[in-house]
């Protein structure tokens, strides 16, 4: 471009430059109004939507906390503080993010739509570029799916007991991506959530105690029956084993028998969790009122009858008797009988 080198050049160029900001300033004015706008209310819905998703968050962590004790025995124990706030913030993050990134992305599209900028060919480039990264990230995506709906439909949380199927134990974070589980003897497992395909959650609702109870074969098992119940009352009216039983054990009845034992099935509902806990705490009990009432676990075998006493004499050898092979055998052998030269018919000498 040419520098005006004439007063006349300059006033030229001057007249067209005002002629050309007088033209397009109002243009100007109205894209940068609208940009303005966008942006005014694109930040303005985003913090409302916030507000909405973080109230809507905190309803749900206060949820139970209006519920009668009664009502609320059952949730209480299914749903603790932790487990619930954790559940909530995790929710609460995937939906301010998923917000977010849809409120700005829409005004950022618009913005540069008002800038001028065709978006036809960045559309079809961000098309590409997600179909590239969802099929080369596409685990990471299942893992991050499977967090979500796992979170949301509560199936488990921090604190219960469950079994994944490659792993087992207790739940200590749950992610949206990976879930950390305390194994039975102290080891930590990090469980993709997208490779988990079932899970048996061992602290919902209430879990069963159940206890194999071996007595004779020759016992009364109704006498055998009413113990094991006497037993299991009293257990329940004392702490802690009043709330960790739930509901009256049970004698199911006889679950096998044998040449010389019975065994009973005993089963009793208990807190979640708790199950091993109030069948090691029976076991015990059962063992002391067996102990006093003499109920043998196991038939004593009967004495044997006794057997002919043993015979001291030996029986007779065979190298008794002179005629028998053996004593032939042991005979010594006899000399060659020697002739002599002189008289051949004449007897042999025996030395």
């Amino acid at each position: 471009m040419d520098l005006p080198t004439s007063a006349e050049q300059v006033s030229t160029s001057t007249r067209q430059a005002a002629s050309w900001l007088d033209t397009n300033w109002q243009t100007w004015v109205e894209v940068a109004v609208r940009i303005v706008f966008i942006l005014v209310l694109a930040l303005v819905l985003r913090a409302v939507v916030r507000k909405l998703i973080t109230q809507l968050i905190a309803r749900m962590s206060k949820e139970s906390e209006h519920e009668s004790p009664e009502s609320s025995r059952l949730g209480g124990l299914l749903v603790n503080s932790e487990r619930r706030h954790q559940r909530s913030a995790a929710i609460g993050s995937v939906l301010l993010s998923v917000a977010s990134f849809s409120i700005m992305g829409t005004a950022a599209l618009m913005v540069l739509a008002d800038l001028g900028v065709d978006l036809a060919p960045l559309l079809a480039s961000a098309g590409v570029a997600g179909v590239a990264i969802g099929f080369g990230a596409r685990n990471l995506v299942t893992d991050f799916l499977s967090g979500v709906f796992m979170i949301m439909e509560d199936q488990y949380g921090v604190g219960d007991e469950i079994d994944t199927g490659v792993a087992s134990g207790t739940v200590l974070e749950v992610g949206l991506r990976v879930t950390k589980l305390r194994g039975a003897t102290g080891e930590i497992w990090y469980i993709r959530n997208g490779e988990v395909k079932r899970i048996a959650n061992m602290s919902q609702g209430w879990s069963t105690a159940t206890v194999d109870v071996q007595v004779g074969y020759r016992e009364d098992l109704a006498m055998v029956e009413e113990l094991i119940l006497d037993s299991a009352e009293a257990m329940a009216k004392e702490a802690p084993w009043d709330e960790l039983l739930w509901d009256p054990v049970r004698v199911l009845g006889v679950e096998s028998v044998a040449a010389e034992t019975v065994v009973l099935r005993v089963e009793a509902r208990t807190m979640p969790g708790k199950a091993s806990l109030v069948t090691r705490g029976l076991r015990q009990r059962l063992k002391h009122a067996f102990d006093q009432a003499g109920i043998k676990l196991k038939e004593e075998p009967s004495p044997a009858a006794p057997g002919p006493a043993p015979v001291d004499t030996l029986p007779p050898s065979a190298l008794s008797d002179p005629a028998s092979a053996r004593s032939l055998a042991t005979r010594p052998i006899p000399m060659p009988v020697q002739h002599t030269a002189e008289d051949p018919t004449s007897p042999p000498k025996v030395p």
